[in-house]
């Protein structure tokens, strides 16, 4: 067996070449949180002393109609509000992590309403009804309680009118449909962040999700990613997310303290697109691993198919947006997220599927039949990624996300997630990145 891809020297352009740092990484130890681990914190961004609210032993519930409450010092103190768009598998475990430290912060109101798609359930209900009643999402969350303080709205315009604080977890095919509903409905003072891992592809080039709500709500937009499987953080197994943001440090701190519990820590990085990327691109290389577990081809094989779509992600970053951090690709969205996306996410669990079935079976078939009405992101991803690269000529650059979606479409066998090619990657062409940007 001979591989397709070339395993890129460390003499090559720069955009491939190893992480050679990694070695002079501070390591930051601290048990605060959760003290059977060690944690690292971001490498190369000093964190301040963080601001974190007093949270009492029994958490006393403040009344969701109040605007203001007063702080210590007698002065007002402005409550955020706090809407989650979404609510599948991680939009329902999101407003559980956040409904958790609203009852406890002063500086939020205790509701959270979520909002969600209407669907009909087989017993007839609908599934908004479901979830005030039973606080379960029964469908894409069962047997976890969300929180008496989440309300589900089947609304849009609604869920989001009072709000301050927008949580986006939607598939990311459905983002622009929902901003475009979204235009003039939203507060001036709205501060969002994303969870969406995807990305749209226009005729001027590639959108982040995150741009594409800032652009079309006229908001400010952060971002959370990391190696979160929704199902483990449900039940509260230890987590970490990465918060990417833009220039304001007090907005990344307030997510921070929204998301943050003892199972689940989040660190802020100044990189939106650096963690956005990650979040996007990782589901590609879960692919391929899928297919190489589909193959039985072992776990060699897999962690150089990792270590590769590692690599493609990192020079397909910095070609699209020269300010992305190296530093990025070592928090929990970059590596940790690569590793535990290709052990157990969806996305491997459907590649795998399909390389079983010889690419037989088409990827919109597995989806409908093992996911319960989730959506796959990486099939979806991967043709985007390919049009990308297409357009610009970039495509002997990244063999594997290539071949990735190639695979996918059927022009490929499975089986050529690791044979040889002839084709080379023309490194040459990286010389000038700048003309490519």
């Amino acid at each position: 067996m001979r591989f397709h891809f070339p395993l890129y020297s460390s003499s090559s352009f720069s955009l491939f070449s190893d992480f050679t740092f990694i070695s002079s990484l501070p390591l930051i130890f601290s048990s605060s949180h959760f003290s059977p681990f060690i944690s690292m914190a971001p490498a190369f961004e000093p964190l301040s002393p963080p601001h974190q609210e007093a949270e009492p032993q029994t958490a006393t519930p403040h009344h969701a109609d109040t605007v203001n409450n007063f702080g210590n010092d007698g002065q007002v103190v402005s409550k955020s509000k706090v809407t989650v768009v979404g609510s599948g598998n991680w939009g329902s475990v999101a407003a559980k992590l956040i409904a958790s430290n609203t009852l406890k912060l002063n500086s939020f109101h205790d509701e959270v309403r979520m909002w969600v798609f209407e669907e009909t359930l087989q017993t007839g209900e609908k599934l908004t009804d479901v979830i005030n009643k039973t606080n379960e999402n029964v469908k894409y969350l069962p047997g976890i309680k969300l929180g008496k303080n989440v309300i589900a709205d089947p609304d849009l315009d609604n869920a989001v009118k009072d709000a301050n604080m927008l949580v986006f977890v939607t598939p990311h095919q459905f983002m622009e449909g929902i901003c475009k509903r979204l235009v003039g409905k939203v507060r001036g003072d709205v501060e969002a962040i994303s969870l969406i891992k995807g990305m749209e592809v226009k005729m001027e080039g590639p959108c982040m999700i995150s741009n594409l709500i800032s652009e079309q709500l006229g908001i400010n937009c952060s971002v959370l990613m990391g190696a979160n499987i929704a199902n483990e953080i449900a039940v509260e197994k230890f987590s970490e997310a990465t918060v990417g943001y833009r220039d304001n440090r007090e907005i990344a701190e307030q997510w921070v303290k929204l998301f943050s519990t003892p199972y689940f820590m989040v660190t802020p990085v100044q990189d939106v697109e650096g963690v956005e990327l990650c979040g996007t691109l990782k589901n590609v290389v879960a692919i391929a691993a899928g297919f190489v577990d589909g193959l039985e081809m072992g776990n060699n094989t897999k962690a150089a198919i990792m270590r590769i779509g590692l690599r493609e992600m990192r020079a397909f970053s910095k070609l699209l947006f020269s300010s992305v951090r190296d530093s990025t690709f070592f928090e929990s969205c970059g590596v940790a997220d690569v590793i535990t996306t290709c052990l157990g996410g969806r996305n491997r669990k459907v590649a795998e599927a399909f390389a079983r079935n010889g690419g037989k079976r088409s990827f919109d078939d597995l989806e409908a039949e093992m996911l319960q009405g989730q959506k796959l992101q990486g099939v979806s991803t991967a043709r985007e990624v390919y049009e990308v690269l297409s357009h610009r000529g970039w495509l002997e650059l990244f063999p594997l996300f290539a071949t990735v979606h190639e695979i996918c479409v059927g022009r490929l066998p499975p089986s050529a997630i690791v044979e040889y090619s002839e084709k080379k990657p023309r490194l040459s062409l990286l010389e000038d990145p700048a003309c490519y940007q």
